[in-house]
């Protein structure tokens, strides 16, 4: 267990610390916070992600009636956009009523500059934007936009005017006054100085340059910029201050990212460490395991309660149950101590596993108010921490909690998994009870409509010794009825639900 480990040389930190895992097929970085894993980050060498990379797509098909198009930006399956996103960003209030026709926007064969916005996930090809953006450390540049905006993130009023101020002045000075475009102040800018500000919308300016030109070179479908891999990306966007150390396992990207720091995030310097240990660093703080548990349905509370996962296409559902937690003082207490726990639980998990879209959490029956909304200022509390935008609906007329997580990328389930070759990734099997029946049904079919002598049942070897052991009467009497033999084998490469009947 992780709290085993605390002890263990290596980890003296309790605050949060990013690992970083490389190997020449693939890179994976772990976000820890006092000790327990939170995040995990994997990127494959043949299936890196994709979003923010920008293309110049053909349209390939215009769907009027779903006011959408599909784009080749040169991927396996074509990139979906709809009508919103070919909009310049703009605030609500500011949008027109009624959204124009796609087809008066964009024709088949035209060419158009697109960023993703979702990886692929599952049967869905990536989703498309217009409204392009490049992200630095600091900020994050809008080509279409000449809006300045400071992330939700930073509460101060008085920061949030000075960093406004900050690039205001710096665009006033910028020798090509032509340059239009705005920017966003990201969370970690908060207390940063002018000169860094500065020194990022330089190093973006002429990066967006550099992309401009490409754009009028490059034919479709093509791609324009690709962003950072996910080591550099994770230094970019997740090394805040409230991360203690680095820790990274291979000496090569260890010195790649003391350059990249150097240049881009020179306050993370002294927090890089490489690690030359034996033991490997995942194993270390216990991730590995923490991953697999991560896959499985059931996740057990240290109450003695557990929480139950089902991640489906339209939804992922999150059951409470207090198992073997039977409490100290009354019913009531005990399934609001469990809630509470599993509310933490249940925020970590998600972060964890990468569940996004529509989340249904069915907590425990509570009959006081109070202890209901307690459960819940946990929930969001736990939310708070989470790089991913959340947004619960509160507690349903039917008891549930609502609630959405940006989906963005594919969940840890789809990035590792694929669907039960046998089941079909339904999760459970037939019994070989329901599939004799379903022999005797398929002989009876062929007895109308085939004359023959004898069949031959092929199936697996738990049907075929069901149907000579329990259901030999029954065979026996379908024998009598249709007046021919049938014999059985088993074929040992044939999975619990299938079957043939041969004709002899």
């Amino acid at each position: 267990m992780i709290s085993s480990l605390k002890n263990l040389k290596g980890i003296e930190s309790m605050g949060e610390e990013l690992l970083i895992n490389f190997a020449p097929m693939e890179t994976r970085v772990a976000l820890i916070e006092n000790g327990m894993l939170q995040e995990v980050y994997i990127e494959r060498v043949d299936k890196r992600g994709i979003v923010g990379n920008i293309y110049k797509g053909k349209v390939v098909r215009v769907l009027p009636g779903m006011q959408a198009a599909f784009v080749d930006v040169g991927l396996e399956r074509a990139a979906f956009i709809h009508v919103a996103d070919l909009q310049p960003a703009c605030n609500r209030e500011e949008r027109p009523q009624s959204e124009p026709l796609i087809s008066s926007l964009l024709r088949e064969g035209q060419s158009l500059v697109v960023q993703v916005t979702k990886d692929p996930i599952g049967t869905k090809g990536a989703r498309l934007t217009t409204n392009l953006s490049v992200p630095s450390r600091y900020l994050v540049f809008m080509p279409d936009n000449d809006h300045i905006g400071v992330s939700q993130r930073i509460d101060s009023e008085e920061e949030r005017e000075r960093l406004k101020a900050i690039v205001e002045e710096s665009l006033e000075k910028e020798e090509d006054k032509a340059v239009k475009g705005g920017f966003i102040l990201r969370t970690v800018s908060e207390g940063v100085s002018s000169e860094g500000i500065q020194v990022d919308i330089k190093f973006l300016l002429r990066l967006w340059g550099k992309i401009q030109e490409r754009i009028k070179k490059a034919k479709a479908p093509s791609i324009l910029y690709e962003d950072l891999p996910l080591h550099m990306r994770a230094l970019r966007d997740m090394a805040s201050p409230g991360i203690e150390r680095v820790r990274i396992d291979s000496r090569e990207t260890f010195q790649k990212a003391c350059e990249f720091v150097a240049s881009l995030v020179p306050e993370m310097e002294d927090r890089l460490e490489y690690y030359p240990g034996e033991r490997p660093i995942f194993d270390l703080y216990n991730v590995e395991d923490e991953i697999q548990k991560g896959l499985g349905r059931k996740v057990e509370l240290k109450s003695g309660g557990y929480l139950i996962f089902d991640q489906t296409e339209a939804m992922t559902t999150v059951d409470i149950n207090t198992g073997a937690y039977v409490g100290h003082r009354n019913l009531e207490e005990t399934i609001f101590k469990t809630n509470l726990e599993a509310a933490t639980a249940v925020g970590r998990q998600l972060r964890l596993r990468n569940l996004g879209g529509i989340i249904i959490i069915d907590f425990i029956d509570m009959e006081d108010a109070e202890h209901q909304r307690q459960v819940l200022r946990t929930l969001q509390r736990v939310l708070d921490k989470d790089h991913v935008k959340c947004k619960v609906m509160g507690v349903s007329d039917l008891g549930l909690v609502e609630m959405t997580r940006k989906r963005t990328r594919e969940s840890l389930e789809q990035l590792l998994c694929e669907p039960c070759s046998q089941c079909q990734g339904r999760g459970s099997m037939k019994t070989p009870e329901t599939v004799c029946y379903e022999i005797f049904r398929e002989i009876l079919r062929e007895a109308r409509a085939y004359d023959t002598d004898t069949y031959l049942v092929l199936a697996s070897e738990p049907v075929v010794d069901r149907l000579h052991d329990e259901e030999s009467d029954r065979v026996a009497d379908l024998e009598e009825f249709i007046g021919k033999t049938i014999r059985f084998q088993v074929d040992p490469h044939y999975t619990p639900e299938q079957f043939d009947v041969v004709l002899r």
